[in-house]
């Protein structure tokens, strides 16, 4: 990757591009650190940190959401509109219409994406803003004559003044990754989560190395042993990423006219971890949503505690955490193969397959090759749930390890296995697309 990285920037139009994408994540990273007026950021980073899903939100936002910052909301609001469009997309015949016609069908469908990031955005600033001002004290505004919100006096406009800020961050985050898509050198919105989560830890590690200066040296062993747990497991999973099964597939020789063509061999190409990261940000997604109802609707009844005893990875009963972990690990797999089923269709490949004259060896053509296909694609997908299920449980059983040998759990906890997934894909996502664009160029000079 370094070599590649050294060849881009010898060429003048890809130079170009990386200087443009570093200057928009600077932007980026600017906006993460402007404070809104009327926020207590401790009592909200206290109550951020208690649950899981909020918590992997933060660090995807390189601490911005615990911060209370412009930039709170990131990117997530984008996120969870383009995995919502695309949902329908299979359902609602106008969304698949548009996903059929070409160039002019993505603006259109990009456009709707937008409208959806904006009300999912509103959603959002309203719950933080309820939730957290009325439960912990996060909110205490004076703004307008206002007290903290919920209560009398102008509060309410306060409230509104704040969904505003943190939609208007959200929308300008968004904007900032699909300037980086035009102008840079990948995909955006990958980039901006890919930052968020490395200043994190990169923030953590300053602390870290802070304290070993100011006098406290037993504090390289916390770093050394999380740079040997953080190589382990960028190893383990650029190992399951990069895995794949390749399927063989013939193609018979056709005359066309005077010419000949076919008589080649291809494969088909069916990855371990093909669904990447979306079933696990998914299913925290789905389990979070009892506490967080519960918090917002029913503060301090004996409904939430229930849901803090029974349903929760911080409960204090051993019974509440397995609860929580089997049905973490039911939502993986039942997101993993629903995520497989939309983006491999067994019928269509081996229609396209048949149509080209193609076959695989020992598999006739037609119904018995999708039937094939099928089986193969499940069998992957298994894997592929447990690999997931795996990165989900790995920071709970290491935190369970390191408090019953009172180890600080700082930096364990800092890189999550999640948030290591999604920096590990995207790196290679951004590899490969730095290796394309340098190709194209190569091309280009041979051409002339």
């Amino acid at each position: 990757m370094f070599e590649t990285i050294k060849n881009c920037f010898k060429n003048k139009e890809i130079r170009k591009k990386i200087w443009i994408t570093l200057l928009i994540l600077l932007i980026f990273r600017l906006g993460c650190y402007i404070p809104v007026p009327g926020m207590d950021a401790d009592s909200f980073a206290q109550q951020i940190n208690d649950v899981s899903f909020l918590e992997l939100m933060s660090s995807i936002t390189g601490g911005s959401l615990a911060n209370a910052t412009l930039f709170a909301l990131g990117i997530s609001p984008y996120i969870n509109a383009s995995i919502i469009i695309q949902l329908l997309s299979v359902g609602i015949p106008y969304l698949e219409r548009l996903s059929k016609q070409g160039e002019e069908g993505r603006k259109r469908i990009a456009q709707i994406t937008r409208y959806v990031t904006i009300l999912l955005a509103i959603a959002q600033s309203v719950g933080i803003i309820v939730n957290f001002g009325i439960q912990g004290g996060a909110i205490e505004l004076h703004l307008f004559g206002g007290n903290a919100i919920g209560e009398t006096g102008a509060g309410w406009i306060a409230g509104i003044f704040l969904t505003v800020v943190y939609t208007a961050g959200a929308m300008i985050v968004m904007w900032l990754g699909e300037r980086i898509t035009e102008y840079g050198v990948s995909n955006g919105i990958s980039l901006i989560i890919f930052v968020g989560i490395i200043s994190t830890a990169g923030n953590q590690l300053v602390t870290k190395f802070t304290d070993v200066f100011g006098g406290n040296p037993s504090v390289l062993w916390e770093i050394a042993g999380f740079i040997i747990l953080t190589v382990v497991e960028f190893t383990a999973i650029v190992a399951v990423d990069l895995s794949e099964r390749k399927i063989p597939v013939q193609y018979a020789k056709q005359v066309k006219g005077r010419r000949m063509y076919g008589g080649q061999s291809s494969v088909i190409p069916m990855r371990i971890a093909g669904a990447g990261v979306m079933p696990l940000i998914f299913a925290f997604a789905i389990i979070s949503v009892p506490a967080m109802l519960a918090s917002l609707f029913w503060p301090n009844s004996g409904f939430e505690t229930g849901v803090t005893e029974w349903f929760s990875g911080s409960s204090p009963y051993w019974y509440g955490q397995l609860i929580y972990m089997v049905t973490l690990c039911l939502l993986i797999f039942a997101f993993s193969f629903f995520y497989a089923s939309m983006q491999f269709n067994p019928e269509d490949v081996s229609k396209t397959i048949q149509q080209n004259g193609g076959f695989i060896q020992g598999i006739r053509p037609g119904r018995p090759t999708a039937d094939y296909l099928k089986r193969i694609n499940n069998r992957i997908t298994l894997f592929g749930a447990i690999y997931l299920s795996l990165v989900a449980f790995i920071p709970s059983i290491l935190g369970i390890v390191a408090t019953a040998l009172s180890w600080n759990t700082d930096l364990i906890s800092v890189f999550s296995t999640t948030g290591i997934l999604i920096v590990v894909s995207v790196a290679l996502e951004l590899d490969k697309q730095l290796q394309s664009q340098l190709m194209m160029k190569n091309y280009k000079g041979f051409l002339k």
